[in-house]
């Protein structure tokens, strides 16, 4: 199993962060283009627990794959919880934080995920899958800074 932690400060209220990054309809906003990323069916405005969402990603080579995340627990305005049920992970559990603090929010994610296909996917991880998580999680930094403003 492995783990991604990133926090970033954005000059924003928590309550600004929170109605964004909480709206199912916003996540095409930050993630890169290059992943073909497509939300299918409806979306509500907010997500709450037992929540669905069924998309297309093309993470490798183009190829699309559907992905079903269900968000798992929400605490409106302090934290929400995103698991793969269908997709390219064995496990993913995404955890998102929202802190108030001086001048703005403290946003943190916690990922916990794990790569299919055992020993194979143990050797990819660090080739293929670890950098473009990182590429995936800087842009969606720079984008959040265009977006909201600079720390």
């Amino acid at each position: 199993m492995y783990k991604i932690e990133r926090e970033q400060f954005l000059p924003i209220t928590k309550e600004e962060a929170w109605n964004f990054f909480s709206s199912p309809k916003n996540l095409a906003k930050i993630t890169p283009t290059s992943l073909g990323f497509k939300v299918h069916g409806e979306v509500p405005d907010a997500m709450y627990p037992g929540l669905f969402i069924e998309y297309t990603v093309s993470p490798l080579l183009g190829i699309p794959m559907n992905w079903v995340t269900e968000i798992t627990h929400v605490s409106e305005g302090e934290y929400f919880v995103d698991e793969q049920r269908v997709g390219p992970y064995a496990i993913w559990h995404h955890e998102h934080f929202f802190k108030s603090v001086e001048g703005g929010v403290l946003m943190r994610d916690v990922v916990h995920y794990k790569v299919p296909f055992g020993f194979l996917g143990a050797l990819l991880h660090p080739i293929i899958v670890r950098p473009k998580l990182e590429q995936i999680f800087l842009f969606r930094w720079q984008t959040n800074e265009r977006l909201f403003g600079k720390a």
